[in-house]
């Protein structure tokens, strides 16, 4: 069974880049800030479940293009939505990862980044900037940027 992450947002902007964690299970807390989590990196369970309570609070998620957004158990307490959310055709289903939205949102915007918009997403951050200072030092390679590129050989 895999753990939980806790992400609490409050007033603030909180990012987790490149291969962060392998949990299957995540709770945020969000109150008038945003998280950025990227889920993207193959460490990652094919399942996923992220419970939300957010209110005034917007959180953007970094995936890949075959992920699934399932967002059916989100409830909605005002106003809010899902920019991003159009889930693969059936056939690359499958074979991709699904994550599961859960919880509460009270005046909040959900972001999903697929692709290339979720590389440039990464790529304009702090952490990129360091994760290319470090690669260039240790002659290592990027992984903020993409996740999977330490699992390729």
């Amino acid at each position: 069974m895999s753990s939980t992450e806790r992400i609490h947002s409050d007033h603030r902007l909180v990012k987790h880049l490149g291969n962060w964690t392998e949990a299957g299970r995540f709770e945020v807390k969000a109150r008038h800030g945003a998280a950025v989590l990227d889920l993207r990196s193959p460490a990652l369970p094919d399942d996923i479940e992220i419970d939300l309570d957010m209110d005034r609070a917007m959180v953007k998620l970094l995936v890949d293009d075959t992920t699934a957004i399932d967002h059916w158990n989100l409830t909605w307490t005002a106003r809010g939505r899902i920019k991003g959310s159009h889930s693969p055709s059936t056939g690359d289903r499958a074979a991709g990862r699904r994550i599961r939205l859960t919880g509460s949102a009270s005046n909040s915007e959900i972001r999903i980044h697929r692709g290339g918009i979720a590389l440039l997403s990464a790529m304009f951050s702090r952490a990129y900037v360091q994760d290319l200072r470090h690669a260039h030092k240790s002659g290592g390679v990027t992984t903020v940027d993409d996740p999977t590129k330490e699992h390729q050989s």
